[in-house]
């Protein structure tokens, strides 16, 4: 049997290491938790997309009684990017969490549903984008985009 080695890097630094642009877009990602609504979980979500455009748009996680039709952070800040600036690429994505007892230590990371939505994202404008996954402790970086994530992915290669 032959094997494929699959090999992600992931940059590890304090949010005090960040670029000050890199600052500005954790911080719309912490802010957008504050619009989460989550009352079942209570853990709320915020992501900042940056666009080429220098526009910052935000999302936050929306839940409902029937689980099935709540919407992450991440798809709501990537589909009203895509909705309000449709020519426009993603060039960054800041994700941030917190639950009752406050921001979370360590970075969360996207569900298999929001990578495949980033990854259709960078296909869409053949732009990379840089994912920055806050935490108290630390913040990851994948300068690689969502292939990084989603290493064995489905694209429209398939269809």
């Amino acid at each position: 049997m032959k094997e494929i080695i699959l090999k992600t890097t992931v940059g590890v630094c304090k949010y005090e290491e960040l670029t000050p642009a890199d600052c500005k877009l954790v911080d719309a990602a912490r802010k957008a938790t504050d619009s989460s609504y989550a009352p079942y979980s209570h853990f709320n979500v915020g992501a900042a997309a940056m666009l080429t455009n220098g526009e910052i748009i935000t999302g936050s996680n929306q839940e409902n009684a029937a689980y099935p039709s709540g919407l992450c952070a991440e798809r709501t800040a990537l589909f009203s990017a895509g909705t309000r600036f449709p020519e426009q690429a993603v060039t960054a994505i800041a994700i941030a969490a917190r639950n009752e007892q406050g921001e979370l230590p360590r970075p969360i990371s996207p569900c298999g549903a929001c990578r495949q939505v980033m990854l259709e994202t960078e296909s869409r404008h053949s732009q990379v984008m840089r994912i920055i996954l806050y935490g108290k402790e630390c913040c990851y970086i994948i300068e690689g985009g969502a292939k990084e994530l989603l290493p064995i992915s489905f694209d429209a290669n398939y269809l």
